[in-house]
């Protein structure tokens, strides 16, 4: 039989209140309350070791506090992360994040996802879907990327966007529901179409 947190990475249905996943979220939120508690001047490495404590993994990843997530663990990124000040990462599922991504302030990322029926939705069961950022993707502040979407390499992604589907590599996007606005360039050679 499946553990909780196997379900909850599986994506099926799980029920949060498990005590497993109630401490690794307490953990999570421990070493969030550290790093956005930490002094401006203290030193990187002082910085660094809490991001790579939090995420689970030894990451060039810079956090701007403050900054919070469910677990760390579930967001799995490339060099050259930038998450600026207020993102919040809800990594019930896991979040691909490529390399030289950039987060504007106040960036929402969803995973989680909970039933329609309130009824079900009282019982303390959801699940979560992946989201897959690809390489060099731009994020502009108080963006809103919601559950199983994925981003193209190279898309940009405009200010106050609501992502509700999968934008592809190489477009300018925005809006609320996020559309492709314009092609910035051919994803095949990484020209410029401009």
């Amino acid at each position: 039989m499946r553990t909780e947190k196997e379900k909850m990475l599986a994506e099926v249905p799980y029920n949060s209140a498990d005590p497993q996943l109630v401490e690794e979220r307490l953990r999570a939120r421990e070493l969030c309350q550290q790093l956005n508690t930490l002094s401006p001047r203290a030193p990187e490495t002082e910085r660094q070791a809490l991001v790579s404590s939090l995420f689970g993994a030894n990451t060039s990843a810079y956090v701007t506090p403050p900054f919070q997530c469910d677990y760390g663990a579930n967001i799995v990124m490339g060099a050259g992360v930038y998450f600026n000040f207020n993102c919040v990462v809800l990594d019930v599922a896991r979040v691909f994040i490529g390399n030289n991504v950039l987060f504007g302030p106040a960036v929402q990322i969803y995973t989680a996802t909970h039933p329609m029926d309130a009824v079900q939705r009282r019982s303390g069961i959801e699940s979560g879907k992946t989201i897959r950022i690809g390489n060099d993707v731009w994020v502009g502040g108080a963006a809103v990327i919601c559950p199983g979407v994925t981003i193209g390499d190279g898309a940009i992604i405009g200010a106050g966007s609501v992502v509700v589907k999968d934008i592809p590599p190489g477009v300018f996007a925005a809006g609320n529901p996020c559309t492709v606005i314009r092609t910035l360039y051919s994803s095949s050679i990484g020209a410029s179409l401009d």
